[in-house]
């Protein structure tokens, strides 16, 4: 019996579905690598920045700079995010500021993840005691010195489990960029379906990275949290 040619013996034992998903996997996972990633980390980077710096001109500003907070957190939790995207790749051209895709995105979800952590770090800071406040300026330390030493640190680990489910949440939210025209791994898979005629497949499979991703985000986050639950443990027994 003559030996069938490589690509009929593929098509012949391998569902078409599940080959189409084979195909098309190294695509999407060079788009997750390529934007999907770096758009979540430098956006949830940025955001952080601009996070504390709300959280503390809403806890310790002036009155005009906690009523610009107060505007920023107001605007951007009011409004939706893929609004927020088309306003700046779309709306800004209109005034005369234009933006390439991923800079766009960028901008749009800094300022997303950056009005929801400034809640959580406001909090967080709220919620540290008085008295180390006070201990902290009883040994000498400058306003700076406590919030950098004392502060920080203790509000850092009441806001890990918020802000790590934030972290997981933009992972999924990413795949709004492709609405304003960046390939990250949702657009990638839109892409092969305007090929492929084949959208039920490509869209689980890319759904499937997306559970992949978050799955293994969430299990480092719980590991963290039991990592710092134990040396918060440690140092409450020492005291």
């Amino acid at each position: 019996m003559d030996r069938l040619p490589g690509h009929l013996l593929r098509e012949k034992n391998v569902p078409h579905w599940l080959q189409l998903m084979l195909d098309s996997l190294g695509p999407l996972l060079w788009a997750a690598l390529a934007f999907t990633a770096p758009l979540t980390l430098l956006s949830f980077a940025f955001g952080l920045i601009v996070g504390l710096l709300t959280a503390l001109a809403r806890l310790f500003g002036p009155r005009p700079l906690v009523a610009v907070a107060r505007f920023y957190v107001w605007i951007i939790r009011g409004t939706p995010l893929l609004v927020q995207l088309f306003l700046i790749f779309y709306g800004l051209p209109s005034a005369g500021i234009l933006l390439d895709a991923f800079t766009a995105a960028l901008i749009g979800f800094t300022l997303n993840i950056g009005a929801y952590s400034s809640e959580i770090i406001r909090a967080v800071i709220a919620s540290v005691p008085k008295g180390q406040w006070e201990a902290a300026y009883s040994i000498g330390m400058t306003w700076g010195q406590a919030m950098r030493r004392t502060i920080l640190p203790q509000a850092a680990r009441t806001a890990v489990p918020p802000l790590s489910n934030s972290f997981i949440s933009l992972v999924k939210d990413t795949s709004l960029a492709a609405a304003i025209t960046v390939p990250e791994m949702f657009q990638a898979a839109q892409r092969i379906v305007a090929v492929t005629y084949e959208p039920l497949i490509l869209y689980v499979e890319a759904a499937l990275l997306y559970l992949a991703m978050c799955s293994v985000l969430s299990a480092l986050q719980a590991r963290l949290e039991e990592r710092l639950n134990r040396y918060g443990g440690f140092l409450e027994a020492r005291s």
